[in-house]
Protein backbone atom coordinates (compact mmCIF):
# COMPACT_ATOMS: atom_id res chain seq x y z
CA UNK A 1 0.00 0.00 0.00
CA UNK A 2 2.67 2.49 0.73
CA UNK A 3 4.66 2.07 -3.03
CA UNK A 4 1.01 2.28 -4.81
CA UNK A 5 0.95 5.85 -2.32
CA UNK A 6 4.16 6.66 -3.28
CA UNK A 7 3.42 6.13 -7.17
CA UNK A 8 0.61 8.19 -6.38
CA UNK A 9 2.45 11.19 -5.04
CA UNK A 10 5.39 11.07 -7.69
CA UNK A 11 2.34 11.30 -10.64
CA UNK A 12 0.86 13.70 -8.57
CA UNK A 13 3.95 15.83 -8.32
CA UNK A 14 4.93 15.45 -12.15
CA UNK A 15 1.68 16.73 -13.15
CA UNK A 16 1.61 19.81 -10.86
CA UNK A 17 5.31 20.06 -12.45
CA UNK A 18 4.01 20.10 -15.88
CA UNK A 19 1.25 22.68 -14.92
CA UNK A 20 3.51 24.78 -13.71
CA UNK A 21 6.26 25.11 -16.07
CA UNK A 22 10.21 23.53 -15.25
CA UNK A 23 12.43 26.19 -13.81
CA UNK A 24 15.66 27.10 -15.37
CA UNK A 25 18.22 24.69 -15.94
CA UNK A 26 20.63 24.21 -12.47
CA UNK A 27 23.38 25.59 -15.48
CA UNK A 28 21.55 28.89 -15.90
CA UNK A 29 21.65 29.69 -12.27
CA UNK A 30 25.26 28.75 -11.71
CA UNK A 31 26.69 30.65 -14.66
CA UNK A 32 26.76 34.07 -13.68
CA UNK A 33 28.53 32.71 -9.94
CA UNK A 34 31.16 30.44 -11.83
CA UNK A 35 31.96 33.33 -14.67
CA UNK A 36 32.60 35.88 -11.67
CA UNK A 37 34.64 33.15 -9.73
CA UNK A 38 36.53 32.07 -12.97
CA UNK A 39 37.47 35.39 -14.25
CA UNK A 40 38.57 36.63 -10.35
CA UNK A 41 40.32 33.69 -10.29
CA UNK A 42 42.26 33.86 -13.41
CA UNK A 43 43.38 37.36 -12.31
CA UNK A 44 44.89 36.82 -9.72
CA UNK A 45 47.16 33.64 -11.52
CA UNK A 46 47.95 35.83 -14.06
CA UNK A 47 48.28 39.88 -14.65
CA UNK A 48 47.48 39.39 -18.71
CA UNK A 49 44.54 38.63 -17.63
CA UNK A 50 43.04 41.68 -17.63
CA UNK A 51 41.53 41.76 -20.67
CA UNK A 52 38.87 39.07 -19.64
CA UNK A 53 37.45 41.94 -17.49
CA UNK A 54 34.84 42.82 -20.23
CA UNK A 55 33.22 39.16 -19.54
CA UNK A 56 32.19 40.54 -16.13
CA UNK A 57 29.39 42.76 -18.09
CA UNK A 58 27.68 39.59 -18.85
CA UNK A 59 26.38 38.74 -15.48
CA UNK A 60 24.03 40.86 -14.57
CA UNK A 61 22.33 40.35 -17.66
CA UNK A 62 22.34 36.21 -17.00
CA UNK A 63 21.42 36.75 -13.58
CA UNK A 64 18.16 38.40 -14.17
CA UNK A 65 17.28 34.94 -15.70
CA UNK A 66 17.33 33.03 -12.45
CA UNK A 67 17.64 35.06 -9.46
CA UNK A 68 15.26 38.18 -8.06
CA UNK A 69 16.09 42.01 -7.33
CA UNK A 70 18.23 41.15 -4.77
CA UNK A 71 20.81 38.52 -5.77
CA UNK A 72 20.91 40.51 -9.18
CA UNK A 73 22.02 43.96 -7.27
CA UNK A 74 24.22 41.17 -5.24
CA UNK A 75 25.92 40.24 -8.34
CA UNK A 76 26.56 43.98 -9.72
CA UNK A 77 27.88 44.97 -6.78
CA UNK A 78 30.76 42.14 -6.92
CA UNK A 79 31.08 43.20 -10.60
CA UNK A 80 32.02 46.68 -10.25
CA UNK A 81 34.18 45.76 -6.99
CA UNK A 82 36.20 43.47 -8.85
CA UNK A 83 36.72 45.48 -11.58
CA UNK A 84 38.19 48.51 -9.47
CA UNK A 85 40.42 46.60 -6.76
CA UNK A 86 43.66 46.54 -7.46
CA UNK A 87 44.75 42.91 -7.03
CA UNK A 88 42.65 41.60 -9.91
CA UNK A 89 44.39 43.42 -12.53
CA UNK A 90 41.25 44.29 -13.72
CA UNK A 91 40.84 47.96 -12.71
CA UNK A 92 41.96 49.78 -15.61
CA UNK A 93 38.22 50.08 -17.47
CA UNK A 94 37.66 53.26 -18.57
CA UNK A 95 35.10 56.18 -16.90
CA UNK A 96 32.32 55.19 -19.95
CA UNK A 97 32.92 51.59 -19.67
CA UNK A 98 32.78 51.30 -16.35
CA UNK A 99 29.82 53.59 -16.14
CA UNK A 100 28.17 51.26 -18.67
CA UNK A 101 28.70 47.96 -16.73
CA UNK A 102 26.81 49.93 -13.90
CA UNK A 103 24.04 51.31 -16.00
CA UNK A 104 23.57 47.40 -17.29
CA UNK A 105 23.54 46.03 -13.63
CA UNK A 106 20.75 48.52 -12.74
CA UNK A 107 18.98 47.98 -15.81
CA UNK A 108 19.24 44.27 -14.70
CA UNK A 109 18.02 44.95 -11.06
CA UNK A 110 14.97 46.69 -12.54
CA UNK A 111 14.31 44.27 -15.00
CA UNK A 112 14.52 40.77 -12.44
CA UNK A 113 11.81 43.29 -10.35
CA UNK A 114 9.71 43.18 -13.20
CA UNK A 115 10.24 39.51 -13.84
CA UNK A 116 9.78 38.59 -10.29
CA UNK A 117 6.36 39.96 -9.80
CA UNK A 118 5.18 38.83 -13.24
CA UNK A 119 6.31 34.93 -11.90
CA UNK A 120 4.51 35.86 -9.11
CA UNK A 121 0.95 36.73 -10.68
CA UNK A 122 1.64 33.74 -13.15
CA UNK A 123 2.50 31.62 -9.77
CA UNK A 124 -0.99 32.43 -8.45
CA UNK A 125 -3.02 32.14 -11.64
CA UNK A 126 -1.35 28.84 -12.45
CA UNK A 127 -2.30 27.67 -8.76
CA UNK A 128 -5.62 28.89 -8.91
CA UNK A 129 -6.02 27.00 -12.75
CA UNK A 130 -4.67 23.99 -10.69
CA UNK A 131 -7.12 23.80 -8.50
CA UNK A 132 -10.17 24.63 -10.48
CA UNK A 133 -9.05 22.00 -12.96
CA UNK A 134 -8.02 19.12 -10.17
CA UNK A 135 -11.73 20.12 -9.13
CA UNK A 136 -12.94 19.11 -12.18
CA UNK A 137 -10.50 15.50 -12.78
CA UNK A 138 -9.38 15.04 -9.39
CA UNK A 139 -7.00 12.29 -8.37
CA UNK A 140 -8.16 8.76 -8.59
CA UNK A 141 -8.18 6.92 -5.65
CA UNK A 142 -6.23 3.46 -5.39
CA UNK A 143 -9.31 1.65 -4.82
CA UNK A 144 -13.38 2.13 -5.13
CA UNK A 145 -15.44 -0.19 -3.59
CA UNK A 146 -13.58 -3.22 -4.52
CA UNK A 147 -12.05 -1.99 -7.88
CA UNK A 148 -8.50 -0.85 -8.27
CA UNK A 149 -8.05 1.48 -10.32
CA UNK A 150 -5.38 3.70 -12.22
CA UNK A 151 -5.94 6.92 -14.60
CA UNK A 152 -3.49 8.43 -17.07
CA UNK A 153 -4.21 11.80 -18.58
CA UNK A 154 -2.13 14.32 -21.20
CA UNK A 155 -3.83 16.83 -22.45
CA UNK A 156 -3.26 18.28 -26.61
CA UNK A 157 -3.11 21.62 -25.21
CA UNK A 158 0.47 22.32 -23.75
CA UNK A 159 0.49 23.68 -20.04
CA UNK A 160 -3.21 22.64 -18.85
CA UNK A 161 -4.24 19.07 -16.98
CA UNK A 162 -8.15 19.18 -18.22
CA UNK A 163 -8.84 18.52 -22.39
CA UNK A 164 -11.51 17.23 -23.68
CA UNK A 165 -10.80 14.03 -22.24
CA UNK A 166 -12.51 12.92 -18.75
CA UNK A 167 -13.12 9.75 -16.86
CA UNK A 168 -14.52 9.00 -13.07
CA UNK A 169 -15.43 5.89 -10.85
CA UNK A 170 -17.52 6.04 -8.44
CA UNK A 171 -19.21 3.60 -5.69
CA UNK A 172 -23.05 4.04 -5.44
CA UNK A 173 -26.35 1.72 -4.60
CA UNK A 174 -26.06 0.11 -7.84
CA UNK A 175 -22.93 -0.82 -7.63
CA UNK A 176 -19.07 0.86 -8.95
CA UNK A 177 -19.67 2.71 -11.76
CA UNK A 178 -17.35 3.82 -13.93
CA UNK A 179 -17.31 6.38 -17.33
CA UNK A 180 -14.57 7.64 -19.73
CA UNK A 181 -15.28 10.07 -22.45
CA UNK A 182 -14.36 12.87 -25.07
CA UNK A 183 -15.84 16.28 -25.61
CA UNK A 184 -15.65 17.32 -29.20
CA UNK A 185 -12.62 19.41 -29.23
CA UNK A 186 -9.73 19.85 -26.77
CA UNK A 187 -8.09 22.36 -24.18
CA UNK A 188 -10.05 24.90 -22.08
CA UNK A 189 -12.53 25.43 -24.54
CA UNK A 190 -13.84 21.76 -23.80
CA UNK A 191 -13.59 22.33 -20.03
CA UNK A 192 -17.23 23.36 -19.57
CA UNK A 193 -18.63 20.56 -21.50
CA UNK A 194 -16.65 18.54 -19.33
CA UNK A 195 -17.43 19.49 -16.00
CA UNK A 196 -21.64 19.47 -17.31
CA UNK A 197 -20.85 15.69 -18.49
CA UNK A 198 -19.39 14.81 -14.80
CA UNK A 199 -21.41 16.44 -12.80
CA UNK A 200 -24.54 14.39 -14.86
CA UNK A 201 -22.70 11.29 -14.28
CA UNK A 202 -22.14 11.92 -10.81
CA UNK A 203 -25.83 12.70 -9.86
CA UNK A 204 -27.28 9.99 -12.43
CA UNK A 205 -24.41 7.07 -10.24
CA UNK A 206 -26.65 8.35 -7.00
CA UNK A 207 -30.31 7.63 -8.70
CA UNK A 208 -30.64 5.64 -12.00
CA UNK A 209 -31.04 1.84 -11.66
CA UNK A 210 -29.17 1.05 -15.44
CA UNK A 211 -26.54 2.24 -17.07
CA UNK A 212 -28.34 3.13 -19.83
CA UNK A 213 -30.42 5.93 -17.56
CA UNK A 214 -26.99 7.13 -16.96
CA UNK A 215 -26.61 7.71 -20.37
CA UNK A 216 -29.58 9.52 -21.32
CA UNK A 217 -29.14 11.52 -18.43
CA UNK A 218 -25.34 12.57 -19.74
CA UNK A 219 -27.08 13.09 -23.04
CA UNK A 220 -29.68 15.34 -21.72
CA UNK A 221 -27.34 17.62 -20.20
CA UNK A 222 -25.75 17.97 -23.18
CA UNK A 223 -28.88 18.52 -25.45
CA UNK A 224 -29.94 21.47 -23.07
CA UNK A 225 -26.64 23.17 -22.55
CA UNK A 226 -26.87 23.58 -26.73
CA UNK A 227 -30.49 24.51 -26.81
CA UNK A 228 -30.96 28.06 -28.72
CA UNK A 229 -26.74 27.55 -29.39
CA UNK A 230 -26.26 28.38 -32.64
CA UNK A 231 -23.96 25.97 -34.66
CA UNK A 232 -23.48 24.85 -31.46
CA UNK A 233 -22.38 21.00 -32.36
CA UNK A 234 -22.04 19.82 -28.77
CA UNK A 235 -21.45 16.37 -28.67
CA UNK A 236 -19.62 13.18 -26.75
CA UNK A 237 -18.06 9.87 -26.90
CA UNK A 238 -18.59 8.20 -23.71
CA UNK A 239 -18.27 4.03 -22.72
CA UNK A 240 -19.75 3.42 -19.55
CA UNK A 241 -19.13 0.54 -16.74
CA UNK A 242 -21.12 -1.21 -14.14
CA UNK A 243 -19.34 -3.94 -12.01
CA UNK A 244 -21.74 -6.67 -10.72
CA UNK A 245 -21.51 -7.29 -6.41
CA UNK A 246 -19.81 -10.05 -7.17
CA UNK A 247 -16.93 -8.81 -9.56
CA UNK A 248 -17.92 -11.29 -11.99
CA UNK A 249 -19.34 -9.16 -14.84
CA UNK A 250 -19.59 -5.53 -16.07
CA UNK A 251 -22.34 -3.90 -17.70
CA UNK A 252 -20.82 -1.64 -20.55
CA UNK A 253 -22.71 0.99 -22.36
CA UNK A 254 -20.97 2.52 -25.54
CA UNK A 255 -21.66 5.59 -27.27
CA UNK A 256 -19.56 6.22 -30.30
CA UNK A 257 -16.67 5.60 -27.80
CA UNK A 258 -13.89 2.77 -28.55
CA UNK A 259 -14.85 -0.27 -26.15
CA UNK A 260 -12.95 -1.37 -23.44
CA UNK A 261 -9.76 -3.74 -23.77
CA UNK A 262 -10.06 -7.01 -21.94
CA UNK A 263 -6.45 -8.17 -20.52
CA UNK A 264 -6.81 -11.64 -19.27
CA UNK A 265 -3.71 -14.32 -18.84
CA UNK A 266 -1.37 -12.13 -21.15
CA UNK A 267 -3.77 -11.82 -23.93
CA UNK A 268 -5.56 -8.68 -24.85
CA UNK A 269 -8.90 -8.07 -26.39
CA UNK A 270 -11.72 -5.34 -27.71
CA UNK A 271 -14.91 -6.30 -25.72
CA UNK A 272 -17.70 -7.00 -28.32
CA UNK A 273 -20.38 -3.74 -27.37
CA UNK A 274 -23.21 -2.54 -29.21
CA UNK A 275 -22.23 0.70 -30.52
CA UNK A 276 -24.79 3.90 -30.14
CA UNK A 277 -24.79 7.18 -30.96
CA UNK A 278 -22.86 10.08 -29.50
CA UNK A 279 -24.29 11.76 -26.31
CA UNK A 280 -25.35 15.09 -27.26
CA UNK A 281 -27.62 14.07 -30.09
CA UNK A 282 -31.05 12.71 -28.36
CA UNK A 283 -30.57 9.55 -27.34
CA UNK A 284 -33.62 9.16 -25.85
CA UNK A 285 -36.43 8.15 -28.30
CA UNK A 286 -33.85 7.77 -30.82
CA UNK A 287 -32.02 4.14 -30.91
CA UNK A 288 -30.18 4.58 -27.68
CA UNK A 289 -27.43 2.24 -26.98
CA UNK A 290 -27.75 -1.46 -25.60
CA UNK A 291 -26.12 -2.59 -22.46
CA UNK A 292 -24.26 -5.50 -22.66
CA UNK A 293 -22.43 -7.50 -20.00
CA UNK A 294 -19.45 -8.88 -20.33
CA UNK A 295 -18.46 -11.78 -18.16
CA UNK A 296 -14.96 -11.53 -15.60
CA UNK A 297 -12.58 -13.84 -14.28
CA UNK A 298 -10.13 -13.48 -11.41
CA UNK A 299 -6.93 -11.24 -12.51
CA UNK A 300 -8.59 -9.97 -15.46
CA UNK A 301 -8.25 -5.98 -15.97
CA UNK A 302 -10.01 -3.67 -18.30
CA UNK A 303 -8.20 -0.78 -19.96
CA UNK A 304 -10.31 2.18 -21.52
CA UNK A 305 -8.30 4.46 -24.46
CA UNK A 306 -9.68 7.36 -25.37
CA UNK A 307 -9.31 8.36 -29.75
CA UNK A 308 -5.94 9.97 -29.03
CA UNK A 309 -4.57 6.68 -28.46
CA UNK A 310 -6.37 4.84 -30.84
CA UNK A 311 -6.02 6.95 -33.96
CA UNK A 312 -2.04 7.47 -33.13
CA UNK A 313 0.16 7.20 -35.96
CA UNK A 314 3.68 6.51 -36.71
CA UNK A 315 6.04 7.70 -39.47
CA UNK A 316 3.95 5.27 -42.31
CA UNK A 317 0.51 6.18 -41.56
CA UNK A 318 -0.22 3.01 -39.28
CA UNK A 319 -2.96 3.26 -36.38
CA UNK A 320 -1.00 2.33 -32.81
CA UNK A 321 -2.22 -1.28 -32.60
CA UNK A 322 -3.81 -0.47 -29.32
CA UNK A 323 -4.90 -4.35 -28.44
CA UNK A 324 -1.73 -6.35 -29.36
CA UNK A 325 0.20 -3.68 -27.42
CA UNK A 326 -1.40 -4.17 -24.65
CA UNK A 327 -1.00 -7.90 -24.49
CA UNK A 328 2.86 -7.17 -24.90
CA UNK A 329 2.55 -5.04 -21.92
CA UNK A 330 0.31 -7.20 -19.74
CA UNK A 331 2.90 -8.04 -17.03
CA UNK A 332 2.59 -4.61 -15.70
CA UNK A 333 0.54 -4.08 -12.90
CA UNK A 334 -2.65 -2.12 -12.66
CA UNK A 335 -0.83 1.10 -11.37
CA UNK A 336 1.66 0.97 -13.53
CA UNK A 337 -0.33 0.30 -16.60
CA UNK A 338 -1.59 3.54 -17.92
CA UNK A 339 2.02 5.59 -18.27
CA UNK A 340 3.27 2.39 -19.80
CA UNK A 341 0.52 2.97 -22.62
CA UNK A 342 1.92 6.16 -23.09
CA UNK A 343 5.43 5.51 -22.48
CA UNK A 344 4.94 2.60 -25.87
CA UNK A 345 3.37 4.73 -27.74
CA UNK A 346 6.18 7.46 -27.46
CA UNK A 347 9.13 4.95 -27.45
CA UNK A 348 7.60 3.29 -30.52
CA UNK A 349 7.27 6.85 -32.82
CA UNK A 350 3.97 6.98 -32.73
CA UNK A 351 2.34 10.56 -33.13
CA UNK A 352 -0.84 11.63 -30.50
CA UNK A 353 -2.31 14.52 -32.00
CA UNK A 354 -5.24 14.60 -29.45
CA UNK A 355 -6.26 14.09 -25.91
CA UNK A 356 -4.51 11.10 -25.00
CA UNK A 357 -6.16 9.28 -22.10
CA UNK A 358 -5.98 5.59 -20.33
CA UNK A 359 -7.84 4.55 -17.19
CA UNK A 360 -7.55 0.66 -15.83
CA UNK A 361 -10.32 -0.79 -13.92
CA UNK A 362 -9.01 -4.26 -11.90
CA UNK A 363 -11.86 -5.51 -10.02
CA UNK A 364 -11.27 -8.06 -7.35
CA UNK A 365 -13.40 -10.79 -6.42
CA UNK A 366 -15.77 -10.07 -3.10
CA UNK A 367 -13.66 -13.38 -1.48
CA UNK A 368 -10.40 -11.30 -2.51
CA UNK A 369 -10.91 -8.31 -1.23
CA UNK A 370 -9.34 -6.62 1.84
Amino acid sequence: MRSLRGRSGRRSRERRGWLRGAPPPRWVRVLPVLLLVAVSLASFVTPHAGDLGFLLGAIPPLAVLSYGPLATALLGVLVVVALLLPVTHLNRPGDTDLLTIVFVALLSVFVSYVRSHRDAQLGTERAIGEAVQRAVLPELPERVGTVACAGFSRAAQGGTLVGGDFYDVRDGPFGVRAVMGDVRGHGLEAVATVVALLGAFREATLDQPDLEAVAARMDRRLTVDSAGVRHAELFATAVLLEFSSDMRSVRVVACGHPPPVLLRAGRAWETTVTPGPPLGIGLVGVDPPKEVTVDLRPGDRLLIASDGLWEARDADGAFYPLPERMAALSWHGAPELPSAVWTDVRRLGYEVRDDATVLVLAPVPTGAAG
